[in-house]
This record gives structure tokens, sequence and C-alpha cells, in this order.
């Protein structure tokens, strides 16, 4: 069980913590110093790398989640209220990252390659709001997380 939770735990601090980093750190940053017509680009990369290990993480999570659940709890009916709200709001969270994966991040790598930087800052703010949503949900389920039990 200690691999498990250790897996999960840091599934988690990479994705919630790549979002509080992009969100509240890079983006302010990107905004003052490259100009508008290279932030798509900026952006298309660097999500790219980001988001091959939010797969990996979100992979992590469901299977080391449902491995606890499955070995600590004996299945969903032994499961606090605290894990039934964190599978919740994750599976919500996984459905915002494929939507932002397969929609809004497939089409500003479209406008990276056309040159586009008006669809391409179109398509950063799109998934910006939706990191952003994401970001918030994320924070909750690790205060969850982390209180478990004790809330």
């Amino acid at each position: 069980m200690s691999l498990a939770i250790a897996l999960h735990v840091l599934s988690a601090v990479i994705w919630v913590g790549g979002m509080f980093f992009a969100y509240m750190a890079m983006r302010p940053a990107v905004v003052e110093v490259v100009s508008e017509s290279q932030r798509g680009m900026l952006w298309c990369h660097t999500l790219s790398r980001f988001f091959r290990w939010v797969w990996a993480a979100v992979i992590l999570l469901l299977v080391t989640g449902y491995w606890m659940i499955f070995s600590v709890f004996g299945g969903m009916a032994g499961a606090g209220w605290h894990i039934h709200a964190m599978q919740g709001l994750g599976i919500v969270m996984i459905l915002l990252y494929l939507y932002v994966y397969f929609a809004p991040f497939r089409k500003l790598k479209q406008a990276v390659a056309n040159q586009d930087p008006q669809e391409g800052g179109r398509r950063v703010g799109q998934i910006r709001r939706l990191v952003g949503t994401n970001l918030i949900l994320g924070l909750i389920v690790v205060a969850i997380g982390a209180g478990g039990g004790y809330l």
C-alpha cells in the first residue's frame, strides 16, 4: 500500500502543482516578457511537454486510487465520504483534461502550425480558463485528500 500512496500523491503533485505553476507563475511572466505573436508557440511547446506528464499522472491516479479502494477499503462500500469525493472530483478533472487535450489544445497546435497568432491566442485563453477550473478542483481534491477522515 505504501507504493500506491506514494505514486498517488506524486501523480497529484505533478498534475496539480504543474497547473498551479503554469497559472500563477508562468502565465503572468509570459504576458510581461513574450510578444503576443510568440505566446501561442510557447504555450504549445510547454503544454506538449506538460501533457505527457499529465497522461502518466492520470493513469497512475486511477490505477493507484482503485488499487487502494479495493485492497485497503474492501471496495467502494468501505470507503469514506472523502474517498468518494476525491474520486468524483478526480473524474471531473480527468474529463476536463481530456476535453482540453483533444479540443482546444489540438486547435492551438493547428494555429501554431498555420502561423495564426490570433487563433492561437484564442485557444490559449480557452485553455487558461479550463485549466483555472481544473486547478480549483485539484486544490479542493488535495485538501480533501490531506484532511481525509479528519474533516
